[in-house]
């Protein structure tokens, strides 16, 4: 099975871009599933119904996200009747929305997707993401051998701890939040297609994504600021993936396209 997964879509020059591309890499690739990561893909913060329709209709099968799923207060009309976008699986019980799901590619094999945040450095008090991910990959293990985890994380040492956890348990591990793309995709020993980050599919003509004024700004002054997508030029991060029958990892190859 070929899996495309691309990195945190960033604004409307993310968007713009993965439609001007993602229809070619899907034939060049012949992609039997396409997972992006969405939760800065409205305006660089959060999600909105519209929003997630439009990056479906680009040829994104599941949308992935983050801590930032909730800057948009209009997810919570749509994300509890759209099993394509999944949240955090480690948010607490009760929580709008689902962490995991299954689902089919063009080839018929059934795909688990998994999504959860890292602790570290995170202002927010989520479980524990190497305890929810045993729970969540023992139950999609009964459904399918093929697993791929979006692990939304800031520090690369947990999601390099992360990997090596989950080695042979999964397909993937792919981890996303930094928007810099990182040059260390390899087969774990057991199996696992892994990279520390992604990327960010926007605009790298800012900082990760945000106008560089305003966040220059930030670092001079201190004051608080109001995010706003870079213009210029941009550019897309993805990897691709082949995963065989039994679920391990064949090959990961890392995509960077820039205007």
């Amino acid at each position: 099975m070929n899996l495309l997964f691309i990195g945190d879509v960033f604004g409307s020059p993310g968007r713009s871009l993965l439609k001007a591309t993602l229809p070619e890499l899907i034939e060049k690739y012949q992609v039997g599933l396409t997972i992006a990561n969405g939760e800065n893909a409205a305006g660089g913060a959060g999600l909105t119904g519209p929003v997630a329709q439009e990056l479906f209709s680009m040829g994104v099968d599941v949308i992935t996200s983050g801590n930032h799923i909730w800057d948009k207060k209009e997810i919570f009309q749509v994300i509890d009747d759209e099993p394509r976008i999944l949240r955090p699986a480690n948010y607490p019980p009760g929580v709008s929305g689902k962490g995991s799901g299954v689902y089919i590619a063009r080839d018929s094999t059934p795909v688990g997707v998994i999504n959860v945040c890292g602790r570290v450095f995170s202002p927010q008090s989520f479980d524990c993401p190497f305890r929810v991910l045993d729970e969540e990959i023992a139950r999609l293990r009964d459904i399918t051998p093929v697993v791929v985890v979006d692990f939304h994380g800031e520090a690369s040492s947990e999601k390099i701890a992360a990997g090596w956890y989950v080695d042979g348990r999964v397909s993937a591990l792919f981890g996303t939040h930094t928007h810099v793309q990182t040059a260390d995709e390899l087969i774990l020993p057991k199996g696992t297609a892994y990279i520390t980050d992604v990327g960010m599919t926007g605009s790298y003509e800012g900082v990760i994504g945000v106008k560089r004024e305003i966040i220059i700004r930030n670092f001079l002054t201190q004051l608080p600021v109001r995010h706003e997508p870079a213009k210029g030029k941009r550019q897309l991060c993805a990897v691709f993936c082949v995963i065989g029958p039994s679920g391990r990892a064949e090959s990961i190859e890392r995509i960077l396209i820039r205007e």
